[in-house]
């Protein structure tokens, strides 16, 4: 099949949003039909994208030498493995995700490195994924975990299918682990049936938006790390910051909760 007659996917849609190259035609012509209702969009990805490496970077910092990535995406620069290992090089990372084709990318970035794998895996099966046999080779369970939910939450559109997935993610991992989410806001969506529309139409990965409280309400079992669920470009900006115009045009609420 060539690739002007691939089927778009989040992942895909998200590298064109980061200014990326691992795209195809469809992704472009799927991401440019929501940039068109909501022109922030990159900028909300690029803040997310910011949001994550100061995450990633804050628990290394606080002792986490183990991630498990879940919805990982297409990679980019500073991936969570090279962020993390800036401070502890023995860091270990597990990286999951849906689309083959970012497994596939992810897979041939890691070619080599015994401390980093890359499998399929669908958030919406969290016991799947805990379960995977990579995952638990790689990753030592009886010791923290930093697990990152970064802009994946919100392709689960049944709220309980999302507060369960990750009630069984934080079930299953040592106290002291930490949880980095985020996720789209209703309060910057407004009439998000466009958008909604775009991906049920062109992607497998339909959509939805939260509320503030209704992303804190996934931290449930969680204490968590100030200051709270915020705006993705205010989290505790570090060393990558990105501005955004308008906070409320922000796009994603993100937040960081650790296990106790």
């Amino acid at each position: 099949m060539s690739d002007s007659r691939k089927a778009a996917t989040a992942a895909r849609m998200y590298d064109y949003y980061l200014g990326g190259v691992h795209n195809f035609p469809a992704d472009r012509e799927a991401a440019d039909a929501v940039i068109e209702r909501f022109p922030f969009i990159p900028e909300a990805a690029r803040a997310n994208r910011a949001f994550v490496v100061n995450a990633v970077r804050h628990l290394s910092e606080s002792g986490v030498r183990q991630f498990l990535d879940i919805g990982s995406g297409i990679p980019t620069v500073d991936n969570v493995h090279s962020i993390a290992r800036r401070i502890h090089p023995e860091t270990r990372v597990a990286y999951v995700d849906i689309d083959p084709v970012a497994v596939a990318e992810s897979m041939e970035i890691l070619n080599g490195d015994g401390s980093a794998v890359a499998v399929r895996g669908d958030v919406q099966q969290p016991r799947a994924v805990l379960d995977h046999a990579e995952v638990r080779r790689l990753l030592d369970f009886d010791q923290p975990i930093g697990v990152i939910l970064a802009a994946v939450l919100h392709f689960v559109p049944e709220h309980q299918v999302a507060d369960d997935a990750v009630a069984t993610l934080i079930g299953s991992v040592a106290p002291g682990s930490h949880f980095v989410m985020s996720h789209s806001a209703t309060e910057s969506f407004a009439l998000f049936t466009a958008t909604e529309d775009v991906y049920q139409r062109r992607t497998s990965t339909p959509g939805t938006v939260r509320t503030r409280s209704e992303v804190e309400r996934l931290f449930t079992g969680l204490e968590l790390v100030d200051p709270g669920v915020v705006w993705a470009q205010e989290w505790r900006p570090g060393a990558v910051v990105e501005r955004v115009e308008s906070p409320r045009l922000g796009g994603i609420w993100a937040g960081v909760g650790q296990k106790p």
